[in-house]
């Protein structure tokens, strides 16, 4: 198959599935945007990787600023265009799309039948929700118009894919009016990308360099945006402001850091220290530098948003520590691999509480630790992730044939 593998944000895990897929004997490649400041896995070929595996980095001529609403429905309409043009060069068999905003994701969705390609709609968020919850109540009323409408046109693209892949079950039951194409829907859950993620020593160079590996280090790593709440890691590095030995690290980008930047600028907190996004080639001795890794949800984020940041960390076999709604599938993953200790979002006294016991207890650090790192080992197999999706390829090519 040619295929077509389009991830807006470039995370880690969907570079490992086009490098996998490609080494199947696919021709695949892999398309982001390189405008995106979030957490980036390989973005570069290697002398490793199969000779049908590409790499086309997209990108607009403004600024992406996430909170300029106007201006992001501009960009995300041109980066739609650009990516549907990209498409129709490649001539792709199928095009899978996911962490796409609606305005560009419908665009690729036009562009793959241009281009006479089954189209995948990787469903990993509802945008139409995130943008209830911030709209609803704005512009004097018609915020509640463009949620409704976001909302159809996530429902209307869903209508028109070929196959659609949900990461979570709990994702059905935000789109009853297909009940009728089960066929169509699979349920893969996310993966860590094991075989690129090493569970890495706490000294090493990157804790070296930053004074971090003689430290106990909380570390949040990856996007820190309107869906976690910075309070929390300001209330931690309250409660430990009295211990020297102890950091709160901040790896992050987002409106959340700025936020948090912002609050850092007005009270000065000497044990909360913020750094920028990690290349991945550092991402490894980042993980390994903390002795519990963070992870925050809102309340409001509910069972339809799922940190991919937490499938990396259990990679790196240290405890984690969650803030979340304790029906999310981050939630239910962490307890049941018995990885760590999850909190109610709503609650900085409970994620403070819950990060007081695991910096006096060692031992329960250490069984978290190799309990995640056997929950990756056991379900982040890329084969049988690839297998997953070859069967989805295939089954889009044939759905779209037959119409």
């Amino acid at each position: 198959m040619r295929i077509a593998l389009h991830d807006f944000a470039g995370h880690p895990f969907q570079f490992q599935l086009s490098r996998a897929l490609a080494a199947r004997g696919h021709t695949v490649r892999h398309f982001y945007f390189a405008g995106d400041t979030g957490p980036k896995g390989r973005t570069a070929r290697d002398p490793a990787d199969p000779e049908t595996f590409s790499i086309e980095p997209l990108q607009i001529r403004r600024p992406y600023l996430k909170s300029d609403f106007v201006g992001r429905w501009r960009n995300d309409t041109d980066y739609g265009r650009i990516a549907a043009a990209a498409l129709l060069r490649f001539q792709p068999h199928v095009v899978i799309s996911g962490n796409t905003p609606l305005d560009a994701q419908g665009a690729i969705l036009r562009g793959a039948h241009s281009a006479g390609a089954a189209f995948v709609d990787w469903v990993q968020d509802f945008y139409s929700l995130a943008i209830a919850r911030l709209l609803s109540h704005r512009f004097l009323g018609l915020g509640r118009g463009v949620a409704a409408y976001y909302m159809g046109m996530e429902r209307g693209i869903l209508d028109r894919s070929d196959g659609i892949v949900f990461i979570s079950e709990d994702f059905r039951a935000f789109a009853p009016s297909l009940a009728a194409r089960q066929a169509d829907i699979s349920v893969i859950p996310n993966w860590g990308a094991l075989d690129e993620i090493e569970a890495r020593p706490k000294t090493n160079a990157w804790s070296q360099a930053h004074g971090l590996s003689d430290k106990f280090v909380f570390l949040y790593s990856g996007t820190l945006g309107l869906k976690h709440n910075p309070d929390h890691l300001l209330r931690l590095a309250d409660a430990f402001a009295d211990r020297p030995d102890t950091v709160v690290a901040v790896a992050a980008a987002g409106l959340g850091m700025d936020r948090l930047k912002a609050d850092l600028a007005a009270t000065p907190r000497p044990n909360l220290v913020c750094f920028p996004l990690q290349p991945f080639d550092r991402f490894c001795d980042l993980l390994g530098s903390s002795d519990v890794l963070l992870a925050l949800l809102e309340d409001d984020a509910g069972d339809f948003s799922v940190p991919s940041k937490i499938l990396s960390y259990l990679c790196a076999e240290r405890p984690i520590l969650l803030s979340a709604p304790l029906t999310n599938l981050a939630s239910r993953v962490i307890e049941g691999a018995g990885a760590g200790v999850v909190t109610l979002s709503g609650s900085a006294e409970a994620f403070v509480e819950a990060a007081r016991n695991l910096y006096e207890q060692p031992a329960l650090r250490a069984e978290f630790a190799k309990k995640g790192r056997a929950y990756a080992v056991d379900n982040f197999d890329i084969g049988r992730v690839a297998d997953r999706f070859e069967a989805v390829f295939e089954r889009a090519i044939a759905a779209y044939h037959a119409h």
